[in-house]
Parts: C-alpha cells; sequence; structure tokens
C-alpha cells in the first residue's frame, strides 16, 4: 500500500527535480528477500531530495544513542557543568564487554580526561567510555536535551550491559529506560528520521553552538567502523556512528558527496544469524543502500565513481 509518508518522501525527490522512480524500485530491489526489517531516512541537505522507509517507526539503536549522548555532553560542557579537561576513572564497575578499548587495555585507576573518554566513545565505539560519560552527566540528561531540541521519540534508556550475565547487568537507567514498554529497545530508542534530523542539524551549526557542532562532526569523521556506510563510497569525506547487536546493524551519517552532503539513517533488524565479522548481511546491505542513497539523491553528472 502507497503511504502517506512513503508518498511524502517520494513528492520530495520530484520536487528536487530527481525522479523518484528508479531510486525507490533500486532500494526495493536490494531490499527483496531480507528476512528481517529495514528503516531508512536520507536528505540531500543542498537539494532537499529525501527518501524514507519506514522512517518514522521506533527502531533499536544499539550504539548510535551514542551520537545524542555526545551531542548532550558538549551542552553540558557549554553550560559550565562539566570541563574537557576533567579527569574521569578508569573503574571495574563501569568496565564492559564489546567494543572498545578501555575494558580490556586500560587499568582499573587510570584516569582520562573528559575529551578523551568522549573520542573513544564515538571513534572506537568504546562501550566502557560511553559508561564512564553516563555516569558523569547522567542518561536522564541526554534525553532532556533531545527534548530541549525537540526530539521525543529518541530516548537514552541505560548503561551499555556487558555479556557477563548478571555480573554486567545493566545499570544508569534513564526514566524513559525504566518504563515496562522501553524494555524491549535495550540501550536506547529512535528513528531514522530522527537520527537524520540530528546530523542535519550538526551540520548546520544548530546543536549547542557552531563550534560544537563542528568539533562532533569533526569526531564523527574519525569513525573507525567501514562496514556499514563508509564500506562502497571510496574515498568521499564521512561523519557517522555504527551501531550492532545480534541481529541488528545501524549506522547513521552524512555523506560529503559531489552533488551534496548526503544524511542518512539505516537500522537493518532481524538478521538470522550473528555474525560479528566485517562481512555480517546486515552490514553489506547497509552498505549498498547507503550507495544507492549517493547515487539516487543526486544529480546523475555528479555521482561519484565508487564501487
Amino acid at each position: 500500500m502507497f503511504s502517506f509518508a512513503k508518498g511524502a518522501a517520494l513528492a520530495a525527490l520530484l520536487g528536487s527535480g530527481l525522479d523518484a522512480a528508479p531510486l525507490r524500485e533500486a532500494l526495493d530491489a536490494r531490499i527483496a528477500g531480507f528476512p528481517g526489517t529495514v528503516s531508512l531516512y536520507a536528505k540531500n541537505l543542498d537539494s532537499g531530495a529525501s527518501v524514507g522507509i519506514h522512517e518514522s517507526d521506533k527502531v533499536r539503536t544499539a550504539s548510535t544513542i551514542k551520537l545524542p549522548t555526545l551531542v548532550a555532553l558538549f551542552d553540558t560542557v557549554a553550560r559550565g557543568e562539566a570541563k574537557w579537561t576533567e579527569p574521569l576513572t578508569v573503574t571495574a564497575a563501569e568496565k564492559v564487554t564489546g567494543s572498545g578499548i578501555i575494558g580490556s587495555e586500560i587499568s582499573d585507576g587510570v584516569q582520562l580526561p573528559l575529551r578523551d573518554v568522549a573520542n573513544l566513545m564515538i571513534v572506537l565505539s568504546d562501550n566502557t567510555a560511553t559508561n564512564m560519560i553516563i555516569q558523569r552527566i547522567g542518561a536522564d540528561t541526554v534525553n532532556a536535551y533531545l527534548d530541549k531540541i525537540g526530539i521525543h521519540t529518541t530516548r537514552l534508556m541505560r548503561k551499555v550491559r556487558g555479556d557477563g550475565g548478571q555480573l554486567n547487568a545493566a545499570e544508569g537507567w534513564s526514566a524513559a529506560g525504566k518504563l515496562p514498554e522501553n524494555q524491549k529497545y535495550g540501550l536506547g530508542v529512535s528513528t531514522p528520521r530522527d537520527m537524520a534530523a540530528i546530523m542535519e542539524r550538526l551540520e548546520n551549526g544548530e546543536l549547542v553552538n557552531p563550534e560544537a557542532c563542528r568539533d562532533i562532526l569533526a569526531i564523527l569523521k574519525r569513525s573507525q567502523d567501514t562496514t556499514g556506510i563508509r564500506r562502497r563510497l571510496g574515498d568521499l569525506p564521512i561523519a557517522n556512528k555504527w551501531g550492532a547487536l545480534d541481529a541488528l546493524r545501524s549506522d547513521v551519517g552524512i555523506v560529503y558527496s559531489k552533488g551534496g552532503r548526503i544524511a542518512m539513517a539505516i537500522t537493518v533488524d532481524g538478521i538470522p544469524q550473528p555474525d560479528w565479522g566485517p562481512d555480517n548481511p546486515g552490514s553489506i546491505l547497509i552498505s549498498d543502500l547507503a550507495k544507492l542513497l549517493v547515487e539516487g539523491l543526486t544529480p546523475a553528472q555528479t555521482v561519484p565513481a565508487v564501487k
């Protein structure tokens, strides 16, 4: 059935002078046969062309919730309630398994500047760094900032939980995270439209202050994950934050293409089997969709030669 939301997204394409049908057909063809769900939203910030698939549906964020957490941290510093130079102490209580290096490589008792911990939270998606940040500012502070900027669907639920069962039980719950209806989302909840909107507002210098936006984007450009949005886009500059769970892959970012700055958010859930290698089918799907979005949302003569 042709939904109003889908019609609006296609209308945005038509209004930009681009032919909507080829992009939509290419996206549908690539998604066809995937046993799970795909939600995405993308917008050319220069032309205004956009496209969405279930873009307002709530999705599990995995580590992409670290993006609004970072923005809220910058706001906390801007308000004088934290300093980038203040030390955070690595403790056994905050250490968890998963992505990053602090949990496995940094000794208990070591002190790291707040700025360094924030960098690790994004660039390496360090889970222990994330817990240290949430411990410092509070999960509710992140959600209060999201309310302040008019984003009410995206919510940080809690700290990252490790793989050790009860020994690594989740802590640091937000008020939203304690609600029974939110338990299914795990670390956080958002929508592709919300995440793309955060990226757009960062690019426009509208969150916290222009200098903070530039700093946040610079951190995102240093992201070390190349399995999703970055995989098939050659040397194009990209600012992004990725996320992963056993059955989920997600990626949020801006691709700085010759035909415009393409903000996008893609979530793939329902991956049949856990696969933590770089060629997870969800990661491959995201990389293919990102390439199609860049090609489909830019004028034909400016599409880069990417493989």
